[in-house]
């Protein structure tokens, strides 16, 4: 009797695996049904594409896109005195955990998802800032800007011109002066 259950036992075992099996061929069936959920998410992976070339085209990069400049200039901001802007107007800073001799960047990894670092081509045009002061670091196969040594970034919570919203940040973001050094004035 012993053997007749273990058969018994077997049947059923290879039955409930012939029906699991069936179960999972309709849901696999299901998962066909459910193959134009999968082509949704590949379409809402293109829709930040859309979202990342807006701030593009309004001068303010995506959140950890490096920012590109061809031109700096000394502008003056309500309460900071002369800063340095990129070429759409933009605040560039300092960061105090960088080095300046020789130049070195500390910020990486999540800080740049905040920190744009600040990526230029072989010149830059200049207008009050002394073009002997501008220099470059190699980062990861792209070349970042220094001012008297000190790499410089912008800060994504400056969406518009004239914004110094990073100046003072964690004690150790500043807006960069002409001269390179971190504007004294926090905001």
């Amino acid at each position: 009797m012993i053997p007749r259950r273990i058969g018994l036992s077997l049947a059923t075992g290879l039955a409930s695996a012939l029906l699991l099996g069936a179960c999972d061929s309709s849901n696999g069936t299901g998962s066909t049904a459910a193959a134009p959920v999968a082509p949704a998410p590949s379409a809402t992976s293109a829709s930040p594409a859309p979202v990342t070339s807006a701030p593009a085209v309004s001068g303010t990069p995506a959140s950890g896109q490096p920012a590109t400049t061809s031109a700096v200039a000394a502008r003056t901001a309500q309460g900071l005195g002369g800063i340095v802007t990129d070429d759409k107007g933009l605040t560039l800073y300092r960061f105090d955990k960088d080095q300046p001799n020789p130049s070195k960047w500390t910020c990486s990894g999540a800080c740049t998802k905040t920190w744009l670092p600040v990526i230029v081509p072989a010149s830059v045009q200049t207008s009050g800032v002394e073009k002997s002061l501008l220099g470059t670091v190699h980062r990861n196969g792209m070349t970042q800007l220094t001012l008297a040594g000190w790499p410089l970034y912008r800060y994504v919570g400056d969406t518009a011109a004239g914004q110094t919203n990073g100046q003072g940040k964690d004690g150790e973001w500043y807006a960069v002066t002409p001269s390179g050094q971190k504007s004294g004035a926090t905001g």
